[in-house]
């Protein structure tokens, strides 16, 4: 069963919500974690949520399977409404809901296989269904060969692959993801993600994870909300959010990734522009259908700009190209600007993240 498509801050998509949140509030004390969050994920996506420690993203996250329960609001999952269920029908929902944790939260006394199989135990699968189901799972995950191992004797990144393989047993529709990557190094953490991915498209599934590093939510989901102060602040197609963020906050989770900052002493380095002429450190964030353009060739050849690169990266954020370049341009402030107006009509995103050199004037 999918949900029926409600009204709400992403009411314009195609596709049947699995997850809405309608005007969430939960206080713990005289500490407000969120304030009238609203919140619509798709069937079959992956959608992210990013905000700093404190931000409400843990709570909102719990409150889909009701681990929280919202003080005011209404949670539905799967076209069932969660805050409206018994104990007993809560129980049986959550079944359908996989979950992922930071610290894997495995049983230290269970083998890899009998950690996998305790939702199983749990929901009363025969014995042989379960081991079967298992060693599925097992295999899916890259684990066949470590059923009987102990969690003692597993690295991290292999103990998050039990958690997930264990977060998958009954089959879910829907899995959240608790900051799944924090506790891993990069690389551990590339692999991870990756098999999330892998696992979504494979099992149809719709994922959910919160996390506070941008790095995460661009390397696999779809869309992403920016949470702040128990507050959605921002959120939209993950490319979009990514290369024109609105909200300051956003901004600086953008920047950790895309770089292209100045490295130290860039400016000392410098030369001075000629007389005549002004200097300008600007960051070139190139994104859409102008991503590829070689656009700094045609600035120095159409606007008499001298274009020095000091900085850079190229990537792709959902298969969509970007390319950020640090740069100082060296012309009159005329033509300087006349460069900056193309390039925005070009739709790229043009900053100063440095003092502009004054014009010099002839002695």
């Amino acid at each position: 069963m999918t949900s029926p498509q409600i009204a709400g801050p992403t009411a314009d998509l195609s596709t049947t919500y699995l997850v809405s949140l309608r005007r969430l509030h939960k206080r713990y004390g005289s500490a407000s974690a969120l304030n009238g969050v609203s919140l619509d994920v798709a069937a079959g996506e992956i959608f992210g949520i990013v905000g700093r420690s404190g931000a409400g993203k843990s709570t909102l996250l719990r409150c889909v399977n009701m681990l929280e329960r919202p003080d005011d609001g209404h949670v539905l999952v799967d076209g069932q409404s969660m805050t409206d269920l018994s104990e007993v029908a809560l129980r049986a929902a959550r079944l359908r809901i996989g979950m992922v944790f930071q610290h894997f939260n495995l049983l230290a006394r269970r083998s890899v296989a009998a950690n996998v199989a305790l939702p199983l135990e749990i929901a009363g699968v025969p014995a042989a269904e379960r081991r079967a189901r298992v060693a599925e799972l097992l295999a899916l995950v890259g684990l066949a060969h470590r059923a009987d191992a102990m969690p003692a004797q597993l690295s991290g990144g292999q103990k998050q692959r039990v958690g997930i393989a264990r977060a998958l047993a009954a089959r879910p529709r829907l899995l959240l993801c608790d900051e799944a990557t924090s506790a891993l190094d990069p690389e551990t953490t590339a692999e991870i993600l990756n098999l999330i991915r892998d696992l979504q498209q494979q099992l149809g599934l719709t994922v959910l994870l919160i996390t506070h590093e941008m790095s995460v939510v661009t390397a696999i989901c779809d869309r992403v909300a920016v949470m702040e102060a128990g507050v959605i602040i921002e959120q939209g197609r993950v490319f979009d959010v990514f290369t024109k963020p609105r909200h300051p906050t956003t901004a600086r989770f953008v920047s950790e990734v895309i770089g292209a900052d100045l490295p130290a002493g860039t400016l000392a380095r410098l030369p001075q522009p000629a007389t005549g002429e002004q200097r300008r450190i600007l960051r070139i964030l190139f994104a859409g259908a102008h991503a590829t353009r070689a656009v700094i060739s045609e600035i120095s050849r159409n606007f008499t700009v001298d274009i020095n690169i000091i900085a850079g990266r190229v990537d792709e954020i959902g298969g969509e190209p970007f390319g950020v370049l640090a740069v100082a341009a060296y012309g009159t402030p005329a033509r300087i600007a006349e460069a900056i107006g193309w390039m925005h009509e070009l739709n790229l995103v043009v900053d100063d993240i440095a003092g502009a050199a004054p014009e010099r004037e002839a002695a």
